[in-house]
C-alpha cells in the first residue's frame, strides 16, 4: 500500500456507492434493503483491512504477491498493448520475446495456475484503477459480495420469514467479510458459490429464466474448476440431490411418489458422482485416483511449513495416502473445521478471532440440538431438502478442509465457503422445529433478483 491509496480510495469508494444505490433499487425489497448497503461496506472494510494486515502485521503474502504480479502485467501495458495484452490471454508458460522481461518475474506464470487466472483479474480491475492495490482490493470485494447477495436472496426465498437472521452468516460473521474480500482466491470463490446457488434454485426449482441461469451456473461452475475445484465437488452432489429431492416432493399422486423418489435419488447420485469424477479425470491434483495421494503431500506441507515457522499446526493423525485414509479422519476433521481452535489452543490474536468464531459456532449448535431434539432435528434434515442440501455440503466440505489444513490459519480461510451453508441450515432448523413456526413476510418473498 502507498500514498496513492489514500487519494484514490475515497474517490472510488464514491463511485462504487453511487453505483451501488442504484443498483440497491432493483435488487432489494423492503425487508431485504436495509442489509445491502451496511453488508457491502463490511466487504469494503474487510478488503481493506485484509491488506493492512497482510502488510504491517504478517510483512506479505498472497494477496501481496498477487498485487506484484499485476504490477508486471501493468508495466507490460505501459510499455505496449501488445505485450500486456500477451501476458493476460497467452497460455502460462509460453515463451514470447516481447514479455520475457515482464514475465521472468512471475513465478505463476510458468503454468496455467489458479495463480494466474486470479492475476490476469486484479490486472483487469487494474486498468481502471492506476493499477492501484486498494482499489482492485474493492473490486474483488464487490465481486464477492455479487455472489453473496444473490445467495442471501435464494435463501430468503426458501425461508422468507428468516430475512433477518439468514443475513447474519452470510454477510455478518468476521471470516466472511474479512477473508472472503480483497485480493484472494476466497473472494473469487464464495461469489462464484453464491452464484450457483442461485442459478441451481432459479433455474431447477423455480423453473424460471432456464437460458440465463444455465450460462451463469457453466460461467461461474468453470470459475470454479479453474480456481478451486474441490469447492464445486463437494457442492455438485448435495447441490443435484437437493434438486431432485425438491422435485421428488412435489409430485401429489402418493403412489407415483413412492415409485419416482428413490429412482431420482439414484440418478441423482449418479449423475453428481459422473460430473464430479470426470471434472477431475486426468487433473494432476485431485483426479479421483490421485486425490488421496495428493491431500496427503499437501497437508504434511502445510504442518513442516507451520512447524517450523512455530505457526498455528495441528494433526489428526497418519495419512497413507489412500481415500479410505481420508475418510477414517473426516470425523476429526469435521469437528476440527466447525468448532476448533479451541480458547486454550490460541496462540495470537487473529487466531483468538477464530476461536471465538469457533466457539460461537459450538455454542449455536448445541442449542439448537438442546431446543429441537436431536432426532428431531435429523427428522427435519432428512424431510427437508434444503436443510439436506445445507448439511450436506457443509460436513463435506469441513471434511474436506479438516483434513487438508493441518493449520488454523490456513484453515480459516478454506472453510469460509461452507459457514453460509452451516450456519444458515441451523437458523433453518431452529425456525422449523418452534411450535406455531413463524408467520411468512409476503413481501419478504419479493426479494429481487426473483
Amino acid at each position: 500500500m502507498e500514498v496513492t491509496d489514500l487519494f484514490l480510495s475515497p474517490v472510488y469508494l464514491l463511485i462504487f456507492y453511487l453505483a451501488a444505490m442504484a443498483v440497491r433499487k432493483k435488487a432489494t425489497n423492503s425487508y431485504t434493503r436495509p442489509y445491502f448497503l451496511p453488508a457491502l461496506t463490511l466487504k469494503f472494510i474487510g478488503a481493506i483491512a485484509l491488506g493492512l494486515v497482510y502488510q504491517f502485521y504478517y510483512g506479505g503474502g498472497d494477496t501481496l504477491n498477487y498485487f506484484q504480479h499485476t504490477q508486471e502485467i501493468n508495466k507490460a501495458f505501459g510499455h505496449s498493448f501488445s505485450a500486456g495484452w500477451k501476458i493476460m490471454t497467452l497460455p502460462g508458460g509460453t515463451y514470447d520475446a516481447e514479455i520475457a522481461p515482464y514475465t521472468a518475474n512471475m513465478q505463476w506464470y510458468l503454468a496455467n495456475s489458479a495463480e494466474l487466472l486470479l492475476v490476469r483479474v486484479a490486472a483487469f480491475f487494474g486498468l481502471f484503477c492506476f493499477n492501484n492495490y486498494t482499489v482492485i482490493s474493492l473490486f474483488f470485494a464487490i465481486l464477492s459480495f455479487s455472489g453473496l447477495w444473490a445467495l442471501y436472496i435464494t435463501f430468503i426465498k426458501i425461508r422468507p420469514q428468516l430475512y433477518k437472521q439468514l443475513a447474519i452468516p452470510i454477510f455478518f460473521i468476521p471470516s466472511m467479510f474479512f477473508w472472503g474480500s480483497g485480493l484472494m482466491k476466497d473472494s473469487v470463490c464464495v461469489g462464484a458459490l453464491g452464484w450457483l446457488f442461485y442459478a441451481f434454485y432459479k433455474g431447477t426449482i423455480q423453473k424460471r429464466s432456464l437460458l440465463s441461469c444455465l450460462l451463469i451456473g457453466v460461467l461461474v461452475s468453470y470459475t470454479l474448476v479453474l480456481i478451486k475445484v474441490y469447492i464445486l465437488l463437494c457442492f455438485l452432489p448435495a447441490a443435484l440431490l437437493w434438486i431432485f429431492n425438491e422435485n421428488s416432493a412435489r409430485i401429489k399422486n402418493q403412489a407415483i411418489k413412492v415409485i419416482a423418489k428413490p429412482f431420482l435419488l439414484l440418478m441423482g447420485l449418479g449423475i453428481a458422482f459422473f460430473a464430479a469424477t470426470n471434472l477431475t479425470k486426468g487433473d494432476a491434483d485431485y483426479d479421483i485416483d490421485k486425490i488421496g495421494k495428493r491431500t496427503k503431500v499437501t497437508s504434511d506441507y502445510i504442518y513442516e511449513v507451520s512447524v517450523k515457522q512455530n505457526g498455528s499446526a495441528y494433526k489428526l493423525g497418519e495419512q497413507d495416502g489412500s481415500l479410505g485414509g481420508m475418510v477414517k479422519l473426516a470425523p476429526q476433521a469435521i469437528i476440527v473445521a466447525l468448532f476448533r481452535p479451541f480458547l486454550w489452543e490460541v496462540r495470537n490474536p487473529i487466531m483468538l478471532l477464530t476461536s471465538l468464531e469457533s466457539l460461537w459456532f459450538l455454542l449455536f449448535t448445541l442449542r439448537i440440538l438442546v431446543r429441537s431434539g436431536i432426532f428431531n432435528t435429523i427428522r427435519l434434515v432428512a424431510q427437508t431438502p434444503s436443510l439436506t442440501l445445507c448439511f450436506l455440503f457443509a460436513i463435506a466440505f469441513a471434511a474436506t478442509v479438516g483434513i487438508v489444513s493441518n493449520n488454523f490459519g490456513t484453515l480459516v480461510r478454506y472453510k469460509i465457503p461452507m459457514i453460509p451453508f452451516y450456519v444458515a441450515g441451523l437458523y433453518i432448523t431452529e425456525s422449523l422445529s418452534a411450535k406455531g413456526n413463524q408467520k411468512i413476510p409476503a413481501r419478504a418473498r419479493k426479494a429481487l433478483p426473483a
